[in-house]
């Protein structure tokens, strides 16, 4: 049960890892270079964005259903694993939405340094004219 979450928690490294390198300034062909390797995988990562909506899902039902333990006739025990699954639920709802974020994040640089892109091609094509 833990290793979609492993996975996750690796997109998410990697996607972190993807935005900074995409944010970092860097000269104009270095950043061509990052902007077209990164639209090249933008595509099939995008993947994560149903695997993360699923995974919410999952964890909305998990919490629709699961026992409560708010009453005085719970056990220390009962009450200590309670809490831990609701810290471990909130913790993947981060997860699942920090996965999201960061996708659309990196979407949108990319977008935007290709927009960039263009526009300066024109406008050079323009001062040729």
């Amino acid at each position: 049960m833990a290793l979609q979450w492993m996975i996750l928690a690796c997109v998410v490294a990697v996607e972190a890892a993807v935005a900074a390198l995409v944010t970092l300034p860097a000269p104009r062909a270095v950043r061509g270079q990052i902007v077209a390797l990164t639209s090249l995988v933008l595509q099939p990562l995008a993947s994560v964005i149903p695997f993360a909506a699923f995974q919410l899902l999952d964890i909305y039902w998990k919490k629709e259903h699961r026992l409560m333990c708010t009453s005085e006739i719970c056990t220390a025990e009962e009450r200590i694993r309670f809490e831990k699954s609701m810290f471990k639920a909130q913790r993947n709802v981060i997860l699942c939405v920090s996965a999201c974020l960061l996708y659309w994040c990196i979407y949108r640089i990319v977008k935007y340094n290709k927009d960039i892109k263009a526009l300066e091609e024109t406008e050079k094509r323009l001062k040729e004219d």
